[in-house]
């Protein structure tokens, strides 16, 4: 229980850092709104999950780094984490409607990504170990100094922590299970209104 409230209390740091913050982008901001707008009918979808799902704009290798890096910001404790949840789905639903300079900037942080570990660690993010994995994200979460190595990826990773947040929060895993909603609040079909004068 204590670690469960202490992801939350993280979580909700994480998510307050990465939608409020002064020093964001432009881009991570429409990001981050376009999230929250489509964490709605993430609901519903999640709720289907599709086993031949294919990306509509993540190639594979960037799907598995996507994968990797949300089960990071949200992993598995006594709760299934980020993965489970298919947040990577989320996220490229998100890109795929995203303004395509939008999308780019994303992917272009994505691209920083692997070339930042590459020159950490000698591999990419996804063959990169957990402990150089978590290193790296690491480097990236505080406010830290702009004129950094590291400052280029700072806005890529308060997008992607906004959207695995709304991403996560919006399935049935991140409300029943992580929050203990009784199921107000999660709802995988909108029954609509059934007023006789509104059919």
């Amino acid at each position: 229980m204590e670690r469960s409230l202490n992801r939350r209390q993280a979580l909700r740091t994480l998510g307050t850092a990465a939608i409020g913050a002064a020093t964001s982008s432009l881009w991570v901001d429409s990001l981050s709104a376009l999230a929250r707008q489509q964490a709605h009918d993430h609901a519903a979808q999640a709720a289907a999950v599709a086993a031949d799902w294919t990306p509509r704009v993540l190639t594979a290798r960037q799907n598995d780094a996507i994968v990797i890096l949300t089960e990071l910001i949200i992993p598995e404790t006594n709760t299934p984490g980020a993965k489970a949840a298919h947040v990577n789905r989320f996220i490229d639903g998100v890109l795929a409607e995203a303004a395509p300079a939008d999308r780019d900037e994303f992917l272009h942080g994505l691209a920083w990504m692997d070339d930042r570990s590459r020159a950490l660690f000698g591999k990419e993010v996804a063959a990169a170990t957990p402990a150089e994995q978590t290193a790296l994200l690491t480097r990236l979460a505080g406010p830290g100094d702009p004129a950094s190595e590291d400052a280029a990826g700072v806005p890529f990773f308060q997008a992607l922590k906004s959207m695995t947040i709304d991403g996560y929060y919006t399935t049935e895993i991140g409300l029943r299970q992580e929050l203990g909603d009784s199921g107000q609040l999660f709802q995988a079909q909108s029954q609509g209104c059934d007023h006789p004068e509104h059919q």
